[in-house]
């Protein structure tokens, strides 16, 4: 999905279940970790995590609606945070998510292998190889592949 992509169905998702138009930017920030868009108070634009894409169009959805709950009330001056209640009762009345699911997320993982033993040892910080030894033999290790693994979903 492209950045231009994004503002038209976030402006599409704001006329049609608040009937209100988003006149703001909507925009990707891949710097987001743990969460799936986010509002900001002070210039009104909205961040989203591209990694949600994969979650599902569903999904993605859910949180874009949960953003605008947060941006049509904040400029009602109505209370927008998670706590208040008119955030709550618009959040269900339009079907928005009160969570995202966690995001994808990816390790770097170093694989060492004992000369000796010829056991695996996997690590996420490289290690001196000339300081440490294999656990279980006390042999020799040596560098072997770097690789990246999924954790979560």
């Amino acid at each position: 999905m492209t950045p231009f992509e994004l503002q038209e169905l976030v402006e599409k998702i704001s006329l049609e279940f608040f009937d209100k138009p988003f006149q703001h930017k909507a925009v990707f920030n891949a710097r987001l970790k743990t969460t799936g868009g986010r509002y900001h108070l002070n210039d009104h634009h909205l961040d989203f995590n591209p990694k949600m894409l994969t979650q599902g169009m569903e999904v993605f959805i859910g949180i874009i609606k949960h953003e605008l709950c947060h941006y049509h009330l904040h400029l009602a001056g109505k209370g927008y945070q998670h706590k208040d209640w008119e955030f709550k009762e618009l959040l269900t009345q339009t079907g928005g998510l009160r969570f995202a699911p966690s995001p994808p997320r990816e390790v770097k993982v170093l694989i060492y292998q004992c000369q000796n033993c010829e056991k695996c040892v996997q690590r996420r910080q490289r290690i001196n190889t000339e300081r440490y030894v294999c656990g279980a033999c006390r042999g020799k290790l040596q560098y072997l592949d770097t690789t990246i693994i999924s954790l979560g979903k």
